[in-house]
């Protein structure tokens, strides 16, 4: 299953629970007391995935690593590059 299969089918999933809530299908006493948290539950859901996804990008962009053996190995590959470029005639 790809991913985005398994992003549609939880949503719909939630979004049948949260229908069936709004809907009175499900009668609870709980549920009819907190009827304005039921209502603004999707919005509260899309604002803590938004405030964990900056949340993972903030701490991989912070643990990125620098790969400094990398670095001087292309650095040399690229003068390499430009010494045979040079030998072949091209100028720049």
């Amino acid at each position: 299953m790809t991913k985005l299969l398994e992003w549609i089918s939880v949503i719909s999933a939630v979004f049948a629970v949260w229908y069936s809530l709004i809907g009175g299908y499900v009668k609870h006493p709980m549920i009819e007391n907190n009827m304005n948290i039921v209502l603004v539950s999707p919005i509260i859901f899309v604002l803590l995935f938004g405030l964990y996804a900056v949340t993972v990008v903030l701490y991989r962009v912070f643990t990125f690593n620098n790969c400094e053996e990398a670095a001087k190995e292309l650095q040399v590959e690229i003068a390499e590059a430009r010494k045979d470029l040079l030998d072949k005639g091209l100028k720049w």
